[in-house]
């Protein structure tokens, strides 16, 4: 019978809690602020963070997981006994940390060639940031309660990864600019003429999905291409920001027009923040 620890790590924005009530290791990211490191969701709250971005005096940063990091813990659950492990990474195209897993994995069946019979360690890209690729470990990890097989597992978290957009947008382009996540000039035009863009994130890829002229044209605008996009019946998500007012207004437009509450709604984390900012709003949903 298959024992199966799931991982991620604190970009999905799961919350620490959630996540170990639901059986799942988090691993943090270190960020650092003003020359102090921290692990994220364990050393500070996410509206802590918010304020330290907001007083820091240069841009935060984070650093990726380490191969030594995911050693010890896939060592760890080795010697635990379990036969599978399954960690669900930030999207590769942003970080080393999944190479790193795969570097690690590779470390330990180098030093345990025994360990080949008698653990598997399924390292998937989640592509993405934030709950988009944490809600689905929490599914899975309730599929494992109700002892769906790996390989049900692994195919419903392929599917999820295949298909998961997230659209985000901006209420400052400060961080998104600094990030790289969009060239300077655009950052600047749009800061000048009072256009914010809508963001989108699929299959690794950062792009300008659309840009939208003055505040109050945000929230519907950002409604209305998640309804053109979603599949019949996909759950969606949404993450919210230091200002929730946002997140409340989409969550009150999305149920009107699909009749449904958001499948879950989070505070964006530090590790995400650091690139998009802590102003905005976003929404996670399965694409057609």
């Amino acid at each position: 019978m298959s024992k199966i620890k799931f991982i991620t790590d604190t970009a999905s924005d799961l919350d620490l809690e959630k996540a170990e009530a639901a059986g799942i290791a988090l691993l943090s990211f270190s960020v650092m602020v003003n020359g102090n490191s921290y692990q994220e969701q364990r050393d500070l709250s996410k509206e802590e963070f918010y304020a330290l971005m907001d007083q820091a005096s240069e841009m935060p940063s984070t650093s990726q997981i380490t191969a030594f990091t995911f050693q010890e813990v896939f060592e760890k659950y080795y010697q635990e006994g379990y036969t599978d492990l399954i960690y669900v990474s930030i999207n590769s195209k942003g970080s080393a940390t999944f190479q790193n897993a795969k570097q690690a994995r590779d470390q330990l069946y180098e030093e345990h060639p025994e360990a080949a019979d008698k653990i598997n360690i399924h390292i998937l890209d989640g592509g993405n940031y934030t709950i988009s690729y944490g809600y689905p470990i929490l599914q899975a990890a309730k599929m494992a309660e109700e002892n769906k097989t790996v390989s049900d597992i692994l195919l419903y978290l392929q599917h999820w990864i295949a298909d998961i957009g997230v659209y985000f947008t901006p209420m400052t382009l400060k961080y998104v600019r600094k990030s790289g996540r969009l060239t300077a000039a655009a950052a600047f035009a749009g800061e000048v003429l009072g256009f914010r863009p809508i963001i989108h994130i699929s299959h690794g890829e950062i792009t300008v999905s659309e840009k939208i002229r003055g505040e109050k044209n945000i929230v519907p605008k950002l409604a209305d291409k998640i309804i053109n996009v979603m599949q019949e019946n996909s759950p969606y998500l949404i993450i919210e920001g230091s200002n929730p007012a946002y997140a409340d207004q989409i969550q009150e437009l999305l149920i009107q027009k699909t009749g449904r509450p958001p499948a879950y709604r989070v505070k964006v984390g530090s590790a995400v923040s650091v690139n998009a900012g802590h102003d905005l709003v976003a929404v996670a949903v399965l694409e057609k």
